[in-house]
């Protein structure tokens, strides 16, 4: 059974700029570059967003910094708890040593060690539960409903997306021209937000969500504009889930304009190519972009193309086979 929303706010492009004022302060603007040798590989004029810049190497971050800044005096001491295959988890650790917040992550056996080590060099606390994601998310939210943490779910939480939001609002600030923008998926935070400020500044901006064919719950579940459970089995954690979230997916049922599988096999040489091209290391998910983008070339053809390198936190193991391939 698919998980319902913790809340059922939806945030606004109102919420994503005041989100800009919040975390400011703790974030620079990532770079927005376009490179020679991609235009020539994608076919068109394409512009790389560069959350692999952040200090933690991926763009959750943003929600993370913008959520723990709001969390009242109760739940700070409380403490908060959250799952993760990696990237969020270093998020909501950075944040929560920012502020001065306890942490817990539960992450799954065999989670991406150069993530893991992250956290745990953040300061948060990490509990290894069961053998994916979803296990550990359902083990996290029982914790703290033992315990009374302050559950912090990866997709259903407007100030995460509203956070993450902010992204989409640097890209087109900086290129207000820009007329497709390509957004990995996996819980569908990122494309949520993304798919708030694109429709919010032009409607006719589109905005086109990637996952992995080995994983693909969110794009059944945006397809069938119902919440499903599907197989996972992509080596790109970042899209790793098995459940489709309610709040991303009303979001992206109302304003994403399309969605496309890539499976694996196309996604590991986009690793490769992505560091060809823009000297750039990415994560098999901040890759995935790209792969959609080459799978799209002839639809692609003209317009002006921004991807999301949602972030690099690849282990040298995982290099080691995007390269050999």
């Amino acid at each position: 059974m698919a998980e319902a929303a913790a809340a059922t706010v939806v945030p606004t492009f109102n919420d994503v700029r005041a989100a800009r004022e919040r975390i400011s302060p703790y974030l620079q603007p990532t770079a927005l570059n376009r490179y020679p040798a991609l235009d020539q590989v994608v076919g068109t004029e394409t512009w790389v967003k560069h959350e692999n810049h952040q200090p933690i190497c991926a763009f959750k971050i943003r929600g993370g910094v913008n959520l723990m800044s709001q969390l009242s005096d109760d739940e700070r001491r409380r403490g908060v708890i959250t799952a993760s295959t990696g990237n969020h988890g270093q998020s909501i650790a950075y944040a929560a040593r920012l502020f001065g917040v306890g942490a817990i992550i539960c992450v799954p056996e065999g989670a991406n060690a150069v993530k893991v080590s992250s956290i745990r060099g953040l300061g948060a606390e990490i509990l290894t539960h069961g053998v994916d994601f979803d296990d550990a998310r359902v083990h996290a939210a029982r914790l703290a409903e033992e315990n009374g943490y302050r559950y912090i779910h990866s997709g259903n939480e407007p100030h995460l997306i509203a956070g993450v939001g902010t992204q989409a609002l640097e890209i087109l600030e900086k290129q207000p021209e820009i007329e497709v923008i390509i957004v990995p998926i996996g819980g569908g935070s990122g494309a949520a937000g993304t798919c708030i400020v694109a429709k919010a500044i032009n409607p006719e901006i589109q905005v086109i969500g990637v996952q992995s064919a080995e994983a693909p719950a969110a794009y059944k579940s945006w397809k069938a504009r119902r919440l499903l459970e599907d197989r996972m089995g992509t080596i790109a954690e970042g899209l790793a889930t098995r459940t489709a979230f309610e709040l991303p997916q009303r979001i992206l049922w109302e304003k994403l304009d399309d969605f496309v599988l890539v499976p694996d096999a196309e996604i590991r040489p986009a690793v490769r190519l992505m560091i060809e091209t823009t000297r750039n290391l990415a994560e098999p998910a901040g890759a995935s972009a790209l792969a959609a983008a080459l799978r799209l070339k002839e639809r692609l053809k003209g317009k002006r193309v921004a991807l999301i390198l949602s972030g690099s936190n690849i282990t040298p193991v995982q290099l080691r086979e995007m390269l050999s391939g």
